[in-house]
């Protein structure tokens, strides 16, 4: 089934991770477009022109964009070459983030400031960006999916600096869903639960830590960056047409045990 034919998708953060599944499933589901934003050191480098490699066909063209998400620069950078590719922009999933873990007593300002730039600031400034073209578009309209966390939620000891910006993502959506559902966009949040990524690798190799975190979802056992893929196609096709300003936990049901 192609949910999302014919429209062109932008992805940030998208070398590896949740971004990766993300551009991976757009494709299976007809996506003709896509815009994937990277960091842009060596190695994100090489993985971005892997995935494209990988994807791109006679049906789905893939152009890629490097950049700090933090430096404002950087959106527009992305809002332009999406544009000059394909002439619109239908979805946008604000994915990059980054999560240091630290203690809060000890951790340096800068800790702080980096995750907040890339986190928040960096959702902030490609939502208003590409929100922009969306209005501009004839017709109007897209949909905006934030990847928030059950972090937003709940509170995480070596999370203090990454919880208030992934709370701030999910505020960002509700407000997001206010002001620009008169233009058609819709915006929405993911909530993921723990997702085996490169963020968390070193963290859960740690079997008693790893075991813990099982122990506590429902389904028993940890996400994989495609759990969350699927959900992000849905509410990026029009089978979600009539949802903005949600927010949907994909979790493996780790909220509903916590209770």
């Amino acid at each position: 089934m192609s949910l999302v034919a014919n429209k062109i998708i932008c992805i940030t953060g998208s070398s590896r991770g949740i971004g990766r599944a993300c551009a991976v499933e757009f494709a299976k589901h007809g996506a003709c477009g896509l815009i994937l934003h990277y960091y842009g050191d060596a190695e994100t480098e090489a993985e971005i022109r892997s995935l494209q490699s990988q994807l791109e066909s006679n049906t789905l063209k893939v152009v890629t964009v490097p950049g700090d998400i933090g430096d404002p620069a950087t959106s527009a950078k992305i809002v332009d070459t999406g544009v000059a590719a394909f002439g619109r922009i239908d979805v946008l999933v604000s994915n990059a983030g980054i999560c240091p873990f630290a203690e809060f007593l000890t951790m340096p300002h800068a800790v702080w400031e980096k995750t907040r730039q890339v986190n928040l600031d960096g959702s902030f400034y490609i939502v208003q960006a590409i929100a922009n073209q969306m209005k501009a578009q004839v017709p109007q309209g897209g949909s905006i999916i934030g990847i928030s966390s059950i972090s937003a939620l709940v509170g995480g000891e070596l999370q203090c600096h990454y919880t208030p910006t992934k709370a701030g993502i999910l505020s960002l959506m509700q407000s997001c869903a206010v002001a620009l559902g008169k233009y058609g966009i819709r915006a929405n949040a993911i909530l993921p639960g723990t997702i085996e990524t490169d963020i968390n690798k070193e963290d859960l190799s740690d079997l008693t830590k790893r075991e813990y975190m099982v122990k506590r979802t429902a389904l028993k056992r940890l996400g994989a960056p495609e759990d969350i893929a699927g959900p992000v196609v849905f509410l990026a096709s029009d089978l979600a047409q009539y949802v903005t300003g949600a927010s949907l936990l994909v979790d493996g049901g780790l909220f509903v045990n916590l209770q």
